[in-house]
């Protein structure tokens, strides 16, 4: 592969290259805001469920890096909007790109899936649709797959930002 051209997928959609050149990009451009904002961080890439992963780790008790995540994880979102929007200024491609800082996304995954499951099995033993909180997207996706999982089926009813989960019986 010839070095030079960053701007476009390879011919025939090499799918994994276009998703770590993706990572490759949102690392140099999360490095650059790290060391503006002088925050300490390793940053991990891969590659899940057809996207790129990028996540900023830290020390272990290194509070820094909370600052990154912001309340309800709303700064994580932002950063996440901007990293997207410099691969797509470097790929001219739109990126689906996941960023985690400290460990956010993954722990919110993990308990979202629980919530999902336990709202699927509420419904298995009621018989009854659960309505559940307002969610992100990000949250409902996890949520859906959780339900899927337990073999139920979900929908997403209301309007951003007050968008939910309704659990169905099977």
């Amino acid at each position: 592969m010839t070095e030079g051209t960053t701007s476009a997928a390879p011919e025939g959609g090499d799918t994994l290259t276009r998703l770590e050149q993706e990572g490759e990009i949102a690392a140099d451009y999360l490095e650059g805001l790290l060391d503006i904002a002088d925050l300490d961080g390793d940053i991990d890439m891969d590659v899940e469920a057809d996207r790129a992963a990028v996540s900023i780790v830290g020390d272990t008790g290194s509070r820094d890096l909370q600052k990154l995540v912001g309340r309800d994880g709303e700064v994580l979102e932002a950063l996440q909007e901007l990293t997207r929007l410099a691969v797509h200024r470097e790929t001219g491609d739109r990126s689906r790109l996941m960023l985690d800082i400290a460990g956010y996304r993954a722990k919110k995954r993990a308990d979202l899936t629980e919530q999902g499951a336990k709202a699927a099995a509420e419904v298995k033993s009621t018989g009854e649709p659960v309505k559940m909180k307002p969610m992100t997207p990000f949250e409902r996706k996890v949520v859906h797959d959780a339900v899927k999982a337990a073999g139920l089926r979900s929908e997403s009813e209301g309007e951003e930002p007050q968008r939910f989960v309704v659990v169905l019986p099977a």
